[in-house]
């Protein structure tokens, strides 16, 4: 069975290379393009929507895992159905820029999708007191998916960060989830994502030849945060351990989000004062950028997730361990300093 899943990930990382080509030139072909503006961070025209790619190759192979009874009819119906109404959204949004109400009505409504058929938000591990969140975990629930669906959007912001931050974070996930005994449809379906990601990576490392758009970015966001919520109902430190290897882009999107809500700005609109974007201007180069958030998710974050993994008790002092400098580094990098006038 393991030869036939590694198999089924060659052929997603496969089918996503394929598609993303595919999609790159009908994008060229129709006129949706990112023409660079001064909110950009990227000084070339370049084809937008390439996460199509990745959301059809990961819905083929999560199909494909529960024909072959490894992923079950709950976490296959939550990451197919809800993922695909976060991809339409996204690609609609790509096509014709929606308001900001409508794409956030849709995405709660994914989110509560997903929470009706896995339960609910699972119980977490704080300390040594299990916290059962009940009726309210559908609010809390619903809240943290939206917030990691838009995340993922808000980071990627330069060439191969978020593709390259979704591989390492469901690789990664895979591994602490080994050594943590979470249940092999999540390990499986983080696989998927991995390979389609990987797959589109291909396309988008720097200098990228298409972006993956809202379609893209948002489905990447939401089918990370459904895996959390799957592999949480067996393993209450496994949210924790999703939280820390995200690490990167959650305090980045976080710091820079309070600190312009500070100053009264509009936190939907568009904005390049990210620290990753900072740094991106300042170094003038997008893979030195991707190359160091990828480097601090191996030598930082990843030994942090396996200690949470290793001692579950001390799971929060380990995510507040790993998080503190990361917000010392993005708040001197430049997150959410305020931008010169346009």
């Amino acid at each position: 069975m393991k030869l036939q899943v590694t198999l089924l990930g060659a052929l997603v990382f496969a089918v996503s290379i394929l598609l993303t080509g595919v999609v790159r030139r009908f994008a060229s072909a129709r006129g949706l393009v990112d023409v660079p503006n001064p909110r950009s961070s990227h000084i070339r025209t370049t084809p937008r929507g390439g996460g199509l790619a990745v959301v059809i190759a990961v819905t083929v192979g999560v199909i494909a895992l529960a024909v072959m009874g490894l992923v079950s009819r709950e976490l296959t119906i939550a990451l197919v159905g809800g993922g695909g109404i976060v991809g339409l959204v996204g690609f609609l949004d790509d096509r014709h820029s929606l308001r900001p109400a409508v794409r956030f009505t849709v995405h709660t409504c994914a989110a509560l999708w997903a929470l009706g058929w896995l339960g609910g938000l699972p119980p977490l591990l704080v300390g040594d007191h299990l916290v059962k969140p009940g009726a309210a975990g559908y609010v809390f629930g619903a809240v943290g998916i939206v917030w990691v669906l838009n995340l993922f959007n808000f980071m990627d912001g330069i060439d191969g960060i978020a593709a390259t931050e979704a591989v390492f974070i469901t690789c990664a996930a895979a591994l602490t989830g080994a050594i943590g005994s979470w249940p092999a449809e999540v390990l499986v379906g983080a696989w998927m994502l991995a390979c389609a990601s990987a797959g589109f990576l291909c396309w988008n490392w720097p200098p990228a030849k298409v972006f993956l758009g809202d379609v893209g970015s948002g489905y990447l966001g939401y089918v990370i945060a459904i895996l959390a919520l799957a592999s949480g109902r067996s393993d209450p430190v496994a949210i924790w351990i999703w939280l820390i290897l995200g690490g990167v882009f959650f305090v980045d999107a976080t710091t820079t989000l309070i600190r312009r809500w500070l100053r009264g700005e509009r936190v939907s609109e568009a904005h390049r004062s990210h620290a990753y974007q900072w740094l991106a201007r300042n170094w003038g180069s997008h893979s030195q950028v991707t190359g160091t958030a990828l480097a601090i998710n191996l030598v930082w974050l990843l030994p942090w997730s396996v200690l949470a993994v290793k001692f579950p008790t001390y799971a929060v002092v380990s995510l507040i361990c790993a998080f503190a400098p990361l917000a010392l580094l993005a708040l001197l990098a430049g997150a959410g300093r305020q931008e010169q006038s346009f």
